[in-house]
């Protein structure tokens, strides 16, 4: 049985964990995504800490080999071979929390982690949040650092100018505060459309995440990978276990292939197309949601060999919403997954 050692080295400690999980290969990883830690009264966007004490736990039960973000994404756009229930840990916004409770455990476990900072209240100083002081000693402790954009703002909200104004303002305050570019971008809200998506593109980045559940592989548009949100309501250790142990759901020519929702000038609710990978069984036992919860019947398209089109029984409200499809898996007690996000504006 292979181990795989992840040292973090912080004036002097090294918290090393040794992942047991076998080694077999596979070509996917399940990314989790977390805001605030220990942060009760918004439990929209928290994790309580024995909810995500349970996290950890799960995480160093040995059936599982979590990696730091930026190895999982060099791997997955290289065609390389990943351990399988490969994982990643990533929070966005970066609140003071993911300081003093979130990475302490991280670190006390060795587990590897991401932080995605939105530079506007970072630099302005806003209580409740990091400053770069603190995210450079994160950074010196082995954390990776992305960009989350500097406003925060819903990036199809704004005109191309005032979008490529942010993200070229967050890009300037990385390399003045940290000395270099970052990589690895998520998008505020994970909202995007084809403006930013080309954008962020543009920028230099080299891969860009959502807020949509479902596993990232090595087929998946890189400027759009999915994670799985973690908050209050949907952190249980039974999701997470879920999250993990989750298969990719591969599918090409996904329609439409702008997200972005127009009320009045686009069709509400969209259509969504996709084609399923050859190889994947059980195509009948796909079932699929809005993120309101509400179900879509998928119908094959005629003529196309594995082609399916979703149309959801309800209008899209503002500001966005999701289709989720899931399937089981061949492998007892394993789902295949996929997800897309819509922004929704008027």
């Amino acid at each position: 049985m292979k181990t795989r050692k992840f040292t973090f080295s912080a004036m002097g400690l090294a918290a090393t964990l040794a992942c047991a999980a076998p080694a077999a290969s596979a070509d996917h990883a399940s990314i989790l995504m977390y805001h605030r830690f220990g942060e009760n009264t918004v439990p929209s966007t928290n994790i309580r800490l024995e909810q995500f004490d349970a996290h950890i736990a799960e995480l160093t039960s040995g059936k599982y080999h979590v990696l730091p973000l930026p190895e999982i994404v060099a791997m997955l756009k290289a065609g390389q071979a990943l351990p399988d229930r490969a994982v990643a840990i990533t929070a966005d916004d970066a609140y003071v929390s993911a300081l003093t409770e979130g990475w302490p455990r991280l670190k006390k476990a060795g587990l590897p982690f991401t932080l995605f900072v939105a530079t506007e209240p970072v630099t302005s100083k806003l209580r409740g949040y990091l400053t770069w002081d603190q995210i450079r000693q994160l950074k010196k402790e082995g954390v990776t650092i992305g960009a989350h954009s500097h406003r925060h703002p819903s990036l199809p909200g704004l005109s191309p100018e005032k979008a490529r104004e942010d993200l070229e303002t967050s890009m300037r305050l990385f390399e003045q505060e940290l000395g270099e570019k970052p990589a690895l971008f998520a998008y505020p809200f994970g909202e995007w459309d084809a403006m930013s998506l080309k954008l962020v593109k543009d920028m230099g980045y080299s891969v860009a995440f959502g807020q949509h559940s479902g596993i990232a592989h090595s087929k998946h548009d890189m400027f759009w990978l999915p994670r799985f949100p973690m908050n209050e309501s949907f952190g249980s250790v039974e999701r997470v276990r879920q999250a993990l142990n989750a298969l990719p759901l591969p599918v090409s020519d996904v329609e439409p292939a702008d997200v972005l929702v127009k009320l009045g000038q686009t069709p509400n609710p969209p259509t969504l197309r996709f084609t399923v990978a050859p190889g994947i069984e059980r195509l009948n036992q796909m079932v699929c949601y809005t993120g309101q919860g509400k179900p879509i019947q998928p119908r094959t398209v005629s003529g196309a060999e594995r082609r399916y089109e979703l149309k959801p029984p309800e209008a899209f409200a503002p500001p966005r919403d999701r289709i989720s499809c899931t399937l089981p898996s061949a492998e007892q007690g394993r789902f295949r997954w996929f997800g897309i996000q819509f922004t929704v504006m008027k």
